[in-house]
């Protein structure tokens, strides 16, 4: 039988982001995916800036940034027209796209479909250690006290600490456990996504976009961006026939060639399971939370669970935290999944409400509940054992700056503090204390006893005289407004050191 600490299964983006991060975290990992290999038709395409944070983390932001796309001199969000032919025609060129937001280190070139980025992923959770056994699925599994025994496709009897299941939307593992699902569930009738090949180059050049709405009643649909040239994803109703014709008439180019590459069914979702994790077993992307398209958080909120999940079970596993802590990742995730479920809906049904800029949007979202999208990515706070006095809520609808203020269960606010190099990177994926310049020698030793790093840096959201205790996932853990003496009972609190899990 084959023995390892942790067995992910599903081999999506989100169950090889959760293999990099375990991997990165020194977790032995074996990920079955009962596919050949990723996935050549994507079903995501918006990497937000806090999944580009957690994939600066673990070093993978130069090769991410290599196979986005280069929309820096411009682009376009959602557009509306007949025909591309007629977009082509009448829309003015898009706006340059500003590459470094100013409350992250992160620089996004553009969209980067899961399949540019799944290969990135597979290649860098096996450079760390884990073994990815492609064409293999998950046959069933049991568990009791001690870990998870399963048994592969192929027959093949596992042994595993925990399990962690990114199967999709169709979890087998979630239903196996007969976890129920809340939220409308299926919002649309089943349609297609045709994956396609076709020179588009010179009808969109200098107007980028991320989704064209066809009207045109020939080819009624969604034209998505795959690399802005030659790969599209045209979303249309089942009653069309994948075929070149539908593209040239949604293209407005009788005479195109086209290669139909692949076709999936889809239908937009939105369902929450009922709990993230039963025992040994945690649910993870998809399998946890099924987010409808417009605004890319489903792809992004699912990166963060395995983000979330990996630091609490490498401490488990080494000892250094008691089991309760695995209590935190249900905790903290399923309200954000909720939250990010709602969004969502309300975006769907006024797209304007996410692709509008200015004053007269940050109105209507207001009015309608909506969050703007960077507070959706990166503003939204946890509560769970796992943070000491937090502080719910959020100070700002629209400003993420204002979200981000050192409070416990936010992230760790982003300055730079040399050349490239920003206080988010100090943490290293550990706990890790900020103090001010003038005045945080006094924590020096105190953190230096219980093998923490201690950095001063200029930040106005630190106390006078105290420090941030921050999380390896980057989030504040603790705010402490005076001396450092309660550090370890704090740590052995956060820790859940001497409790039962």
């Amino acid at each position: 039988m084959r023995t390892t600490e942790v067995l992910v299964v599903g081999g999506g983006s989100v169950g090889l982001a959760t293999a990099v991060f375990l991997s990165h975290h020194g977790v032995g990992t074996l990920l079955v995916e009962r596919n050949v290999g990723p996935q050549a038709h994507p079903r995501a395409t918006g990497i937000g800036v806090r999944t580009a944070e957690m994939l600066r983390e673990v070093g993978l932001a130069g090769a991410m940034d290599a196979v986005a796309l280069d929309w820096s001199a411009g682009a376009l969000g959602r557009v509306r027209a007949r025909t591309l032919a007629d977009l082509a025609e009448t829309a003015p060129p898009a706006p340059a796209v500003p590459r470094q937001a100013p409350y992250s280190p992160v620089a996004l070139r553009g969209p980067c479909p899961q399949n540019r980025l799944d290969p990135v992923l597979l290649a860098a959770a096996r450079e760390r250690g884990a073994t990815v056994a492609c064409g293999t699925g998950l046959a069933s599994f049991t568990q009791d006290e001690e870990g998870v025994t399963a048994v592969l496709s192929t027959g093949e009897r596992v042994r595993a600490r925990y399990l962690v299941a990114a199967d999709g939307v169709r979890s087998g593992v979630r239903a196996a456990l007969g976890v129920g699902l809340t939220g409308p569930g299926a919002l649309t009738e089943p349609g297609q996504n045709i994956l396609f090949r076709a020179d588009l180059r010179e009808l969109v050049r200098g107007r980028h976009f991320v989704a064209c709405e066809i009207t045109d009643p020939a080819a009624p649909g969604m034209l998505v961006t795959i690399d802005g040239e030659k790969e599209w994803v045209f979303l249309t109703g089942l009653d069309r026939e994948p075929a070149p014709a539908l593209i040239r008439a949604a293209t407005g180019v009788p005479d195109l060639e086209v290669e139909i590459l692949s076709t999936l069914v889809w239908r937009a979702r939105a369902q929450v399971a009922e709990r993230f994790a039963q025992g040994r077993v945690f649910l993870a992307g998809d399998a946890s939370h099924a987010v409808p398209p417009l605004g890319a958080f489903g792809l992004n909120t699912g990166v963060a669970d395995g983000h979330n999940l990996a630091w609490k079970l490498a401490l488990v596993l080494r000892g250094e935290a008691g089991p309760a802590l695995l209590g935190t990742y249900d905790a903290e995730r399923r309200p954000v999944a909720s939250l990010t479920m709602e969004q969502a809906l309300v975006r769907t049904s006024d797209p304007a409400l996410h692709w509008g800029h200015g004053p007269a949007a940050a109105e209507a979202r207001a009015r309608a509940g909506a969050l703007n999208a960077p507070v959706v990515h990166l503003g939204q706070r946890y509560v769970s054992a796992a943070v000491i006095d937090p502080r719910p809520g959020l100070p700002s609808a629209e400003d993420v700056v204002a979200c981000l203020d050192g409070s416990p269960g936010s992230r760790m606010p982003h300055a730079w503090v040399s050349e490239g190099v920003s206080t988010l990177d100090l943490v290293r994926s550990r706990f890790t204390v900020f103090t001010r310049r003038s005045g945080g020698a006094v924590w020096t030793a105190e953190a230096a006893r219980l093998g923490l790093d201690v950095h001063a840096v200029d930040l106005a959201e630190i106390p006078p005289g105290g420090a941030l205790l921050v999380r390896p996932d980057g989030y504040v853990a603790w705010r402490a407004e005076g001396a450092p003496e309660r550090l370890g009972g704090v740590l052995d609190r956060l820790l859940a050191r001497g409790q039962d899990g």
